[in-house]
């Protein structure tokens, strides 16, 4: 079984409390500038382009380089006896040491040397690890983006959504009250409005004048 799925972070989501007068007769909702800030979390989310659904999503403070080897880890234990594409961007959280000896871990793989961080092996420095992460030959494997069209990674689609559906017009009193929003919203896409993304744009070839 193969499962592809795009993933990324969409950090810094504000937990704002607005001021919002209710619909009436007279005029539509209203959302007032002014509001009051209780802080921010971090979703880090995996677009499954099969099913267009949301699976297996980390709401939490930070994106460091643990939360994303841990978010990872929890994806991969859906279905621990698949095998898994992670299409990602260049980000150095996303080619980590912890992420290196995630892999070695759940593919067992041995007879690697993997070396010392800044020295030598796997380990030595960001593109020893991507070349290792990104190697086909592995169970569970990332693909990266270019450089510069992070855009081309489906889950950034998705948090559009997420936008313009969810937290454009969201008030809330607490990063708790975000998470459970964020939560719910997710399910609701899920059981009611995930498809599969279909790119519309079409390239055509420039013809000289």
């Amino acid at each position: 079984m193969l499962q592809v799925v795009s993933c990324d972070e969409k950090t810094g989501i504000q937990a704002l409390e607005r001021q919002i007068t209710p619909m009436n007769l007279d005029h539509c909702e209203r959302v007032d500038n002014s509001y009051e800030r209780h802080g921010t979390q971090c979703l880090i989310a995996n677009f499954d382009i099969a099913s267009g659904k949301i699976i297996a999503p980390t709401i939490g403070d930070t994106r460091t380089e643990e939360d994303f080897k841990n978010h990872v880890e929890q994806t991969v234990q859906t279905k621990p006896k698949a095998n898994w594409v992670f299409v990602v961007d260049q980000l150095n959280t996303h080619m980590s040491e912890a992420l290196v000896l995630l892999v070695l871990n759940l593919c067992g793989i041995t007879g690697v040397d993997v070396g010392e961080k800044g020295k030598y092996g796997v380990l030595k420095n960001m593109q020893t690890r991507k070349a290792f992460l990104e190697d086909s030959s592995h169970r569970i494997r990332f693909v990266y983006t270019p450089k510069h069209a992070s855009w081309l990674n489906q889950v950034e689609i998705w948090f559009s959504i997420l936008v313009k559906r969810l937290l454009k017009r969201l008030s809330t009193k607490s990063t708790i009250e975000l998470k459970d929003k964020i939560t719910a919203f997710i399910g609701y896409f899920n059981d009611v409005l995930a498809k599969p993304f279909k790119w519309t744009y079409k390239g055509r070839v420039l013809q000289a004048a």
